[in-house]
């Protein structure tokens, strides 16, 4: 369980502060509030049936909203268990082209899944061979597949492959 938290964290910490600090006032242009014009984010938590979870190989009776179980402003964080691997999608306001200029995230590469256009990408580091994110754009902003293989797996298969098969299985639910 450590571990799954530690690769949450790890993951969010490559899309959460991805754009940390982009709102709020502009040089010479006053703060403003779009709360009451934002738009509420599609939530993979309530919005991806059990059934689907089984089918992409997780449990979705290990569900955990946010990172480590806390909610993240901005964003809607879910994430599953599997065997040999984890699940996690976020939901965010934020755009493809700012996790492409966050610095850390390498190795993009665009991808056509289930007939939507999308980016895979790695994190640099230690985790780099274990992780692997698709992200797509989306009205809201964009949408992100991230599978992390289990450290301990002494076989574990390429987590691009496995996200890009589990996006192709996502990406009918998803929001334009």
């Amino acid at each position: 369980m450590a571990r799954r938290v530690m690769l949450a964290l790890c993951a969010a910490a490559v899309l959460v502060p991805a754009v940390a600090g982009c709102e709020g006032a502009t040089e010479g242009t006053p703060a403003t509030s779009t709360s009451a014009a934002q738009v509420a984010l599609w939530n993979p938590c309530t919005e991806i049936p059990d059934g689907l979870l089984r089918q992409i190989g997780v449990d979705p009776a290990t569900e955990e909203s946010g990172v480590g179980g806390v909610h993240q402003s901005g964003w809607e964080i879910c994430g599953w268990k599997g065997s040999r691997f984890y699940l996690t999608v976020f939901s965010t306001k934020r755009t493809v082209q700012e996790v492409q200029d966050k610095p850390g995230n390498v190795e993009f590469q665009d991808v056509d899944v289930a007939g939507r256009r999308g980016v895979q990408y790695r994190v640099e580091g230690a985790s780099k061979k274990l992780t692997c994110d698709v992200v797509f754009e989306a009205q809201q902003g964009a949408l992100s597949v991230l599978i992390s293989n289990n450290p301990v797996d002494d076989r574990p298969e390429d987590p691009c492959a496995v996200a890009k098969r589990a996006a192709a299985a996502l990406t009918p639910i998803f929001p334009q």
